[in-house]
């Protein structure tokens, strides 16, 4: 008996066609029938009803496996504008094609009979979903030019607004010159019109501030207020290059003759490295040990016994080899202190055997 695959269990196997009748082939068949059925069902609720929806390559490029035909079908159909759901497995559904192949795939892996013709739609099913999908696409398209021409019509209305408001600001911009002139002072024909040649920036500051003392009060022709000249200073500033306050020697308006010292701007050196040490301690657990600890008090350096060595300096080797110095030093004592009584037990002996 040869060699035997199967497309549904996905094995080959060498008990020929005796296979499909196993309790393993038609539990698996069961699963992907099921699988099968529930796709064209979702499918043919849209037989009545179709659903046309604007194209998205996210959701509409799906695709679908036929395990009748061995076939993967497109799920939908669309032209990159608009999309029919479920339109591409109704139209393989109706397939001659797909028809001969089902009644192939229910007598070789002998499925349930009952279940055939649910993955079947007739040609009259057919007719009618197509006759649905035209009137869907119309109503579809309406809808489509209507939102496009609501659309269209709210850009006309912004773009109208912004001429509107850009022409009355230059309407308004042109009379204020006519009226007021271009120096924002009255202009009449009886005022002749005084041309002054080009001079230095002092001139002109001079001219600007015999101008404005001679008009304290609100300026003619503008609804404005005079708050008087501000005098320039020649210090500077940080935008144009001058040494910033907090970093000057002295304070040029209290004077560097002061007996006391200009007011520290900013955290002081301390504070910040205490601040730093603060924000270090606060990643460390909280409940650890030590954490409550005073460093400021005031103890004695004896205050815990001294254990020596490794407790209190030095390496682990170091201390192990100290310990094994002592240790020869004591036994050395030890093996010295054993030969000497030895030999005063045996000096003792022959001493009295000697007198016996």
């Amino acid at each position: 008996m040869g060699a035997h695959y199967c497309a549904i269990c996905r094995q080959t196997t060498f008990d020929g066609k005796g296979h499909i009748f196993g309790k393993s082939h038609q539990s698996r068949l069961r699963v992907v029938l099921h699988k099968f059925i529930e796709k064209v069902k979702e499918a043919r609720r849209t037989l009545k009803k179709p659903q046309v929806e604007k194209y998205d390559s996210t959701q509409h490029d799906q695709k679908f496996w036929c395990y009748c035909c061995e076939l993967e079908v497109q799920r939908h159909v669309t032209d990159n504008n608009m999309t029919v759901l479920c339109g591409g497995l109704i139209e393989h559904m109706a397939t001659a094609e797909h028809r001969k192949n089902t009644h192939k795939f229910w007598w070789d892996n002998k499925a349930d009979p009952k279940l055939r013709d649910k993955v079947i739609i007739t040609e009259e099913e057919t007719e009618r979903f197509k006759s649905e999908v035209s009137n869907a696409l119309e109503t579809f398209v309406e809808v489509e030019d209507n939102y496009i021409e609501q659309q269209a019509e709210f850009i006309r209305r912004q773009e109208k607004h912004r001429q509107d408001v850009l022409q009355s600001l230059l309407e308004h911009e042109s009379e204020a010159e006519l009226t007021n002139g271009p120096n924002g002072t009255n202009v009449s024909a009886e005022d002749p019109v005084r041309f002054q040649p080009e001079g230095s920036d002092q001139q002109q500051t001079s001219r600007f501030v015999d101008s404005m003392a001679g008009a304290p009060g609100p300026a003619s022709g503008m609804n404005l207020t005079f708050i008087g000249f501000q005098d320039p200073s020649n210090r500077g500033n940080v935008h144009t290059g001058a040494v910033p306050p907090w970093l000057q020697d002295d304070d040029p308006l209290e004077g560097s003759s002061g007996g006391t010292a200009p007011p520290e701007i900013g955290p002081s050196l301390q504070d910040f490295l205490k601040q730093k040490e603060r924000e270090k301690l606060k990643k460390l657990p909280p409940n650890r040990v030590g954490a409550n600890f005073d460093h400021t008090s005031q103890t004695d350096a004896n205050w815990l016994p001294s254990f020596g060595r490794v407790w209190n300096s030095g390496r682990r080797w170091q201390s192990r080899h100290q310990y094994r110095q002592e240790e020869d030093h004591d036994n050395r004592a030890k093996r010295k202190s054993d030969h000497s009584a030895e030999a005063s037990k045996r000096v003792k002996k022959t001493r009295n055997y000697d007198i016996t």
